[in-house]
């Protein structure tokens, strides 16, 4: 499995025209449409996914394959604030996670997991792309 796919559910996604995901495009080409078992929480304007044994709990976002994972990574990470220079516990952390590409394949992406309590969030179906 190729380690240099990451799958985006959110701020990063093509819909939200994003800085970020404008970035995330000049160091890496989109590869299809995905789907992640995990969880969706309202974290604030921007979602956070947690990993889930139910089948029926599906995140869905897109997965694209980083050309330059080495230079994109580091600015991702600044990004989700995950790093040894945020305050623990980091609001994300970066994982290698299984993903499933719309035509049926299952590949290993990078997914920045939510790395708080989800207690008191509120759980979200889809995430619609808002602007802070």
């Amino acid at each position: 499995m190729n380690s240099d796919y990451i799958f985006v559910y959110g701020t990063l996604r093509r819909d939200t025209n994003s800085e970020m995901h404008r970035l995330l495009v000049r160091y890496a080409e989109f590869v299809s449409d995905a789907t992640y078992r995990g969880k969706l929480y309202k974290i604030d304007y921007y979602p956070g996914a947690v990993p889930s044994d139910n089948p029926g709990d599906v995140v869905q976002g897109e997965v694209y394959l980083l050309h330059q994972a080495d230079s994109v990574l580091p600015l991702l990470d600044q990004y989700e604030e995950c790093g040894p220079e945020f305050p623990e516990p980091n609001e994300y952390s970066r994982r290698q996670q299984s993903v499933l590409l719309k035509d049926g394949r299952l590949v290993s992406a990078w997914v920045y997991i939510y790395n708080r309590s989800t207690e008191g969030l509120k759980p979200i179906t889809q995430y619609l792309p808002v602007q802070p």
